[in-house]
């Protein structure tokens, strides 16, 4: 059962990760697709020998407990970054993130910049190789924590390829709907998993034994779920009354 939420948590991080990536690569393409395609194609390999470097050493010399224990509080603090995000903007008071705009913003500040728009473009290149390192190194770090320290960092390297190649086939016939993509929804879920996870795997490598063995983590979910739901809603309470509070000024 672990293995299945970590190929969900792995994969649902990447798909947020590669649509905000996507939409980096989609304004490069209108400078020079062939550009962006090749810098989009340069940081996957860097990501990936990133993975293959790290992970490897990770899995074979340090110990599994000492991993969990550090890995833990990583996948904790990670996944509150995650999780705090996505109730601020369920609860409203932070805008949601809009990828079209985002899209919109990026082609304008692209197109202002002196270059060839046609073959090979330096700034489509570098704009697309830098987006896609920067926000896959977030799928790395996913990718390393869950893989590593659930010994499966085949298996989550596995759950994010797919999900680079499913947004990005996706991405290639949606590119302009891209703010239709449920994206605080999958962070929200991503959130609850990292912290799921950093919680059995910290307890893990502290000596904690958890009754049910893996499948606490289901427990850890939902329990964490409905913390996380009645957070929205006590946040989506004071909404109204700062609006109060501002016209009352």
């Amino acid at each position: 059962m672990s293995s299945f939420v970590l190929v969900a948590a792995v994969f649902l991080a990447s798909s947020v990760e590669m649509v905000e990536a996507l939409t980096i690569v989609l304004a490069a393409g209108t400078r020079s697709w062939r550009s962006a395609l090749e810098g989009t194609g340069v940081a996957i390999v860097v990501l990936g020998l990133l993975v293959g470097i790290v992970g490897i050493p990770l899995v074979k010399y340090v110990p599994i407990s000492t991993m969990r224990l550090v890995i833990g509080a990583l996948l904790l603090i990670f996944g509150l970054q995650w999780l705090r995000k996505a109730i601020l903007r369920a609860s409203g008071l932070k805008a949601m993130h809009n990828e079209d705009e985002i899209y919109q913003k990026e082609v304008a500040r692209l197109g202002a910049i002196p270059g060839s728009t046609t073959g090979r473009d330096a700034t489509a290149f570098t704009v697309a190789f830098k987006g896609v390192v920067l926000e896959g190194l977030e799928v790395v770090i996913v990718v390393l924590t869950l893989g590593v320290a659930n010994h499966r960092l085949a298996l989550a390297a596995y759950a994010a390829a797919a999900a680079v190649l499913i947004i990005g086939l996706i991405g290639v016939v949606v590119s302009r709907q891209l703010s239709k993509v449920p994206e605080n929804a999958m962070k929200m879920a991503v959130g609850l998993m990292l912290v799921s996870f950093g919680s059995f795997w910290s307890g893990e490598g502290m000596g904690v034994h958890w009754p049910l063995s893996d499948l606490s983590i289901l427990g850890l979910i939902a329990l964490y779920g409905l913390a996380t739901s009645i957070m929205i809603k006590v946040l989506g309470g004071v909404r109204p009354r700062l609006a109060t509070a501002e016209e009352a000024r």
